[in-house]
Order: C-alpha cells, then sequence, then structure tokens
C-alpha cells in the first residue's frame, strides 16, 4: 500500500463521519422511545416501527454505543441523555426477581420472554461501566461489577442455568468464553478488581486449551467439557465472525498488556484461521458457517453474509495491523472494507441493511429486529476511528 497515511485518514473520517450523521441519527430518530425509555430494534428499511416488542440485550448494547460514543467521539448531550433513558429502563424493566434478566420485554417493560442464555446481563454490565464513564457516576461502576460477580454465579452454580442439551451431550460453548473477556475488560476501564483480570485469564485459557484445534486450523464454537471434539455437525461448527471476533478482544487484551507477544500471536492465528475459513473467494465477504472436514453446513442461513461478521472483521484486521505493523493485515482491511461499504449501507434511508444473500444482493430491507440493532456497526464505527487515529499518530 503506497500511502498508509491517506489510507489511515480516509478511514477515520469516514467513520466517524457515518457514525455521527447517518448510524446515531437513525436510531435516535426512529428507535429511542422517549415515552418509556430504552430502544426500538424493530425497524424497516425506511425506519418505520414493525413491532413494539424490546430486545432487553439490545437494551444494555444501545446504552452502552450511546456512552461509548459519547466518550470516544464527541460529549454531545443527546448520546448521554440516550444513554440514561435506555439505562433508567434496563434498571426499571428488565431484571427478574432472582436476579437475572429477560430476553425481551414490552414498549412498557412488561416480561414475555427469558432464555437460558446470560448475553443480556452481559450487555447491561458494559452498559453500566462505559456510563459510569461518560458520567462519572462511580455507582454504575459498582454496579456493572456486581452484575458481573452476578454472571459468574449463574454460570457456576449447577442447575441455575437450564442445560442446552441433555445429560447425554456434555459441552461447553465458544460464545459465553469469549464474551467474558470483552465484558471483563470493558469493566475494568470503571472499576478495578481481582476478578476481572482472572476471569480474563481463565477464558484465554479456555480457548487456547478447549476451542483451538490445530488439526482443522480452526476455533470451533462447541467442544466437550475439556476441549473434546465432538464429531457431529454442530461439534464441527466454524463460525468466521464470532471467532475474528474473538481474535479483535485478543488483540486488545494484548495491547492493554503492552503488546503481550503470545496474545499477539494468538490473536493473528485466530484472525488468520478464520479468515482463510470465512473469506467467500467467489463473491467476497465472510459467510456465516463452515464445516470444519467440510461438509455442507445444517445451518439454514450457512452461505448468507450478515452485517456483524463484516463489521468484525473490520476491527480485527485494524487491531492485527497495529499489533504487528504487517501490511497484508491492511490489505485484508481494504478488502473487507471496500466489500462492505459496496453492500451494506442503504443511500437512500441510511443505517445497513443486516441480510444479504451469498452473492451480495439484499435477502430482506429491515433495518432492525430482536437481532440487529444499533451495536455491531457503531461499535466497529467507534473503534474503527480510534484504531485509525492511533496508527495515524506513529505513521
Amino acid at each position: 500500500m503506497k500511502d498508509v497515511g491517506n489510507y489511515l485518514a480516509y478511514w477515520r473520517d469516514r467513520y466517524r463521519d457515518d457514525l455521527t450523521e447517518h448510524i446515531l441519527p437513525f436510531w435516535l430518530k426512529h428507535g429511542l422511545d422517549r415515552k418509556h425509555g430504552g430502544i426500538y430494534t424493530c425497524l424497516d428499511r425506511e425506519g418505520k416501527l414493525m413491532d413494539t416488542t424490546k430486545s432487553v440485550w439490545f437494551q444494555g448494547r444501545f446504552a452502552f454505543i450511546a456512552s461509548f460514543a459519547y466518550n470516544q467521539i464527541e460529549r454531545r448531550p443527546e448520546w448521554l441523555e440516550a444513554a440514561r433513558l435506555t439505562i433508567e429502563f434496563i434498571e426499571r424493566h428488565c431484571f427478574d426477581s432472582d436476579g437475572r434478566m429477560y430476553f425481551e420485554v414490552t414498549e412498557e417493560g412488561l416480561p414475555l420472554r427469558k432464555r437460558r442464555y446470560v448475553f443480556s446481563e452481559t450487555f447491561a454490565a458494559i452498559a453500566f461501566s462505559e456510563y459510569a464513564l461518560a458520567t462519572g457516576d462511580k455507582a454504575y461502576a459498582a454496579k456493572a461489577l456486581g452484575l458481573f460477580r452476578d454472571i459468574q454465579y449463574f454460570l457456576s452454580t449447577p442447575g441455575f442455568l437450564p442445560a442446552k442439551y441433555t445429560e447425554h451431550l456434555k459441552a461447553e460453548g465458544h460464545s459465553i468464553v469469549m464474551i467474558l473477556i470483552n465484558t471483563a475488560s470493558r469493566i475494568r476501564e470503571a472499576i478495578q478488581d481481582p476478578l476481572l483480570d482472572e476471569q480474563i485469564e481463565r477464558s484465554i485459557r479456555t480457548l487456547e486449551t478447549h476451542f483451538i484445534h490445530p488439526e482443522y486450523k480452526a476455533l470451533l464454537e462447541m467442544v466437550g467439557p475439556n476441549g473434546e471434539f465432538i464429531d457431529t455437525l454442530q461439534g464441527r461448527l466454524i463460525n468466521p465472525g464470532h471467532c475474528i471476533e474473538t481474535a479483535w478482544f485478543l488483540l486488545e487484551e494484548a495491547k492493554a498488556r503492552g503488546g503481550d507477544k503470545h496474545l499477539v500471536e494468538l490473536g493473528c492465528k485466530i484472525l488468520d484461521w478464520s479468515w482463510a475459513w470465512g473469506w467467500d473467494e467467489q463473491y467476497g465477504g465472510i459467510i456465516n458457517f463452515r464445516d470444519c472436514k467440510g461438509f455442507p453446513s445444517q445451518d439454514y442461513a450457512q452461505d448468507m453474509k450478515f452485517w456483524w461478521p463484516q463489521t468484525e472483521a473490520i476491527i480485527a484486521t485494524l487491531y492485527a495491523y497495529q499489533m504487528t505493523g504487517e501490511e497484508r493485515y491492511l490489505q485484508l482491511h481494504q478488502r473487507i472494507s471496500d466489500w462492505t461499504y459496496a453492500h451494506f449501507p442503504d443511500p437512500t434511508y441510511g443505517e445497513w441493511y443486516g441480510y444479504l444473500h451469498r452473492d451480495g444482493t439484499v435477502a430482506q430491507p429491515a433495518k432492525g429486529n430482536l437481532f440487529k440493532g444499533p451495536f455491531h456497526i457503531p461499535r466497529m464505527m467507534i473503534k474503527g476511528y480510534q484504531l485509525c487515529q492511533e496508527l495515524l499518530r506513529t505513521e
């Protein structure tokens, strides 16, 4: 790449402009519920409300994003107010009496559904910690840490969370192991506690010893309780987007440790392997699922292009370039960025489409649902802005 400085400056400015002029304005205008508090995410292409059901994990995700943008991009009062409205909705309506959170509630906050996972809790925890940084209110940092302790209790207490499978299949999943790294690291920005560092170290060790399988050059989504390979469709599953997300979590932690060489190598290895599995050589973009033995994946969306794996790849390639200085990662960043920006943004109504067919055509035009909303895209833009800015200072 001939002119790295201009390239990084272009993307730094574009990330900031897209975030401040297109993404956050779309959600503040169409999604923020100023009457009840919280955020609606079920919006059609134009931003019309399709369903008033509120995704609880998106309450935490959006409160985090609004606070994160306030802390890292610009201290805009409307962003902090949006975070406040959503944080207050979470506290009033999203916790059950056992301390766990719901997954769906009505627009007024009446509970509709509760799942066996603790992802609503992890996103609420990072919302509390980021809001504490935005407001200076240390009580929210304490709430974040308290919720993290609860999450650890929920996960470690036998029988507290319903098992996903019967006793005939003993397994552990990649998702919760990887998300605890990011959750602990975000909380650590607001409050220090040894349990956060211990959890990060434990998750890294589990990823390395259980989920990474060099024989397939893959990080698997599900393994046995001691990392055993499970030779089923589900056990052979590779989710390239999740793996690439894990890669940048590790690279971020390596950076926090002053450039920890082992973590840099581990993060880059996962990124390299996962890119090889995920990048679609025919059409471009990161594909949804692969089977580590090359069998067809059973998931109906196995060859689609979802929005979030692309955003994770954009962040991960920038981190890999920053931590290694290897230009090939900047070239990968250019490849994924060019493809993503050519297919996902909606130039007519703003925001991004979420679901594309394999060839990059739009599968459905809605801007949000209970699973897509204001998180991965704005997080990518904030992180991308930060990383490009940091890299420009060292060029």
